[in-house]
């Protein structure tokens, strides 16, 4: 199965739980999942953690849901102010 941003994935290996939030690929050819665990009771967040995709499972597919609003990204290079005194 392949893992899209916003499922419920687990670590195989240390038992992680949380949500897929970034997808990394390295110019290596490794593909790294970022996962954010859900806040504590205390309403406080936990460190999210980075995973190889060979190591994660699907628990839930789309737990939540993208927002399908462009909030930036990629933007081209603003033009360089020029000094008119030079």
């Amino acid at each position: 199965m392949t893992i899209q941003l916003g499922d419920k994935v687990r670590d195989k290996v240390s038992g992680f739980t949380g949500i897929a939030v970034c997808r990394a690929d390295w110019i290596s050819g490794c593909l790294r999942y970022t996962v954010q665990a859900p806040a504590k009771k205390d309403g406080t967040l936990q460190e999210c953690q980075s995973f190889d995709v060979e190591q994660l499972e699907v628990v839930k597919s789309g737990s939540v849901k993208l927002s399908d609003r462009r909030t930036g990204g990629p933007m081209p290079t603003p033009p360089r102010a020029t000094n008119p005194t030079r």
